[in-house]
């Protein structure tokens, strides 16, 4: 039966109307097809980069670069490319899916193939006229020549829009000149092709161009920067004197710039949380393998409690953001299609308003996982002990890529207030109706609740009920600070990093909960223990970051008797009346990986 737009869910909407199990996507329904490339990946990953780690860490940016051509003959960088440039045309799904497994080995070839997919080839096939597209879209889809994005400058970071290359049209009307200074560019070093942003004239927004790598037009690249992690990803700065480029390489339309950067990013967030996860399961089944092995006091330190935590904790937070990337991912795909199919969108539209539709989503994702990658490298050095912190060890470098993706796409603490902001925007349209259901949590409050309980026989009937209740005290948290500050909002960072830390926890267990229960409807309970496991054990650790963040924004911003009720509410939405074993379930869980001596999920 076709997907209709009125089937799934609109971005954000995850807060105010249920999911059932049945409506989300998860990675047990990877096709036969999409199981046949995860292989492929797999395999030129274990041939090709894993087995050559070192090499990486001793800043080897030919390999990055030869690794990348060979990734560009077995087809890996043309996956999202239309079929019409060369490509593969595969759904939103492939592209997270190849992105993911092929990112794990190491950070310097997860970086080098992300700019060059992603920001170095994107902005060209979604923005681009059919001339540019012919012109670089096939050669960056093959290999032949990769792709570099140039946004960030000295003076410009977070406040990308504040760059000051300039653009100035020559008196023949011709071309550009381009001067200015660009730093941190990934593939630098080896690029044939750059996306540049500059302003013309005292524009209030940036624009996009297109520029060939030519040392003789002005372009001069800085040494490469030495960097705590992705060592052999070829990172410069770029510096531009009177770099001449045709007008008719300007990427889109004068000014855009910022909205090309910020779509980009949009996609960037979602896939950078996709390429945290395969670095998360290799680390915990190097961590287990060591664990195994290596023997204290008489046994396997994998026998001891104290390591059986940690991989529990590990694989949960790997398994649930699985759940949560690909559930978006598919919301996203399917949103790309409906827009297709209605004949009003073109290609380029449709991808673009696909992925926009969900930058909540996005934006939360690129938070969890990025740190879920940075906890699991740095547990994986605690269990190797010494060792881990030995560069004879893959764990040392694992912990050291992971730390740029908290910072990349954007901040996590940007990306935090993003997805906030963003929220209050799509209410404001109308989008997501937080009004009616957060008005509905006020009355509530105000009401005798009852103390009768309800019948939680069936799996994870306590668990939705709570699920829903996190996005009671999320509206009644949020809309009250809303309600206070209106459109002053923003200036209370502290208040809406809070906020945001209860939306990502709610859409994080809410994944798990959808992925798990779904995977028990199709084989039954007894076959998926350690998953419901995960499921439960990630709701309880949910409950505790969601109520300390409450709690610090409820006596931050009220008092009184407005401060007692919301109290009460918040024990009220944080009631737990059959609180599982956590012990218990950690030994679920751990006893299936350590058995199987690898992530096995």
């Amino acid at each position: 039966m076709e997907t209709t737009e009125k089937d799934i869910l609109r971005g954000g909407q995850f807060l105010v109307k249920e999911t059932k199990c049945e409506d989300i996507f998860t990675p047990e329904d990877f096709s036969e097809e999409q199981q046949m490339m995860k292989e492929a990946v797999i395999e030129f990953v274990d041939r090709e980069i894993w087995a050559n780690k070192a090499r990486f860490e001793q800043k080897d940016y030919a390999l990055t670069e030869s690794c990348m051509r060979k990734a560009g003959e077995l087809g890996f960088l043309s996956i999202s490319v239309p079929e019409e440039y060369g490509g593969m045309g595969m759904g939103f799904v492939d592209t997270m899916l190849v992105c993911d497994y092929i990112s794990g080995a190491t950070g310097s070839f997860s970086t080098a193939f992300g700019a060059h997919t992603g920001i170095g080839t994107m902005p060209i096939t979604l923005y681009g006229t059919e001339e540019q597209k012919q012109k670089y879209v096939p050669k960056l889809a093959s290999g032949e020549w990769f792709g570099a994005y140039c946004l960030t400058e000295p003076s410009a970071g977070s406040d990308a829009n504040s760059g000051k290359t300039k653009a100035v049209l020559s008196d023949d009307g011709k071309y550009y000149s381009i001067t200015g200074q660009k730093m941190w560019i990934s593939n630098a070093g080896f690029c044939s092709v750059m996306i540049v942003f500059a302003r013309i004239e005292d524009d209030k927004y940036i624009t996009g161009f297109i520029i060939e790598n030519d040392s003789e037009n002005g372009i001069t690249m800085g040494e490469e920067e030495h960097k705590l992690g992705i060592r052999a990803s070829s990172t410069r700065q770029v510096f531009f004197s009177d770099t001449k480029v045709p007008v008719e390489n300007m990427l889109s339309t004068r000014g855009n710039g910022f909205k090309i950067a910020m779509n980009a990013l949009n996609v960037g967030r979602i896939k950078l949380a996709a390429a945290c996860l395969d670095a998360q399961r290799r680390v915990i089944t190097e961590s287990i393998k060591y664990a195994n092995e290596r023997i204290q006091f008489k046994v396997p330190i994998s026998s001891f409690g104290a390591i059986r935590q940690k991989f529990a904790e590990m694989a949960t937070n790997c398994w649930v953001g699985e759940a949560a990337s690909y559930r978006a991912a598919k919301n996203i795909e399917d949103r790309i299609t409906i827009r297709k199919n209605n004949g009003k969108d073109s290609h380029q539209e449709a991808e673009l308003k696909g992925v926009e539709e969900y930058a909540i989503e996005c934006s939360i994702l690129k938070v969890a996982v990025s740190e879920h990658t940075q906890d699991c490298t740095d547990e994986g050095i605690q269990i190797f002990g010494g060792m881990g912190f030995s560069e004879d060890t893959p764990i040392e470098s694992a912990w050291r890529d992971a730390r740029i993706a908290r910072i990349y796409e954007g901040t996590n603490e940007i990306n935090r207030m993003l997805c906030i902001g963003m929220l209050i925007k799509k209410a404001m349209k109308g989008h997501v109706d937080l009004l009616g259901p957060a008005t509905a949590v006020a009355n509530e409050l105000t009401s005798i609740p009852s103390f009768e309980t309800p019948d939680y026989s069936e799996l994870f009937s306590e668990e939705k009920h709570i699920i829903a209740n996190l996005k009671k005290l999320f509206l009644m948290v949020s809309g009250a600070a809303l309600q206070k500050y209106g459109e002053q909002i923003e200036k209370h960072q502290q208040l809406m990093l809070a906020s945001s830390n209860i939306l990502i926890q709610i859409y994080m267990a809410e994944s798990a909960i959808l992925r798990a229960e779904k995977m028990a409807k199709k084989d039954g309970e007894d076959k998926v223990k350690e998953q419901i496991a995960m499921a439960k054990l990630n709701l309880f650790r949910a409950i505790d970051i969601i109520e300390t963040a409450g709690k610090h924004s409820i006596i931050s911003f009220t008092e009184g008797d407005e401060q007692r009720m919301m109290l009460m509410g918040l024990r009220r939405y944080l009631k737990y009346v059959n609180m599982p074993n956590i012990i218990e379930l950690r030994n679920i869980i751990a006893d299936k990986i350590t058995t199987e001596n690898k992530y096995c999920f």
